[in-house]
């Protein structure tokens, strides 16, 4: 009979001095998320901006950049991130406003022109 009242003091006695499992609240997690794509997309962004100031690019290059990859990954993982991140900051108008004058830069400095 000690035995049994032992075991269970025991187990009620670890039991008890668990740590409870912290509840992550959903925004906490987007705003982890948003930070963690943030970073991944400015770095792509900026290797975009690299290749393209780089004078050993080729044109065909910096058309699939200015044309294709820098505008999908700003509209579709840069801007939804740095809206959910600072969306006192930006709003999604002058973001996109930002992108042509980006665009409208490099398509002017190279004379591309994007097919659209």
């Amino acid at each position: 009979m000690k035995i049994k009242i032992f075991v269970t003091f025991l187990i009620l006695a670890l039991t008890g001095c668990e740590k409870p499992m912290k509840i992550v609240e959903s925004s906490e997690v987007d705003i982890s998320i948003a930070h963690a794509q943030f970073k991944k997309s400015d770095k792509k962004i900026g290797m975009f901006m690299d290749k393209l100031n780089n004078p050993q690019t080729s044109q065909k290059d910096r058309i699939q950049i200015i044309c294709k990859y820098y505008p999908a990954e700003y509209k579709n993982l840069y801007m939804p991130a740095l809206l959910t991140l600072s969306p006192k900051d930006y709003t999604k108008q002058q973001l996109l406003e930002n992108l042509e004058i980006a665009l409208n830069y490099y398509k002017t400095s190279f004379g591309i022109k994007c097919a659209t």
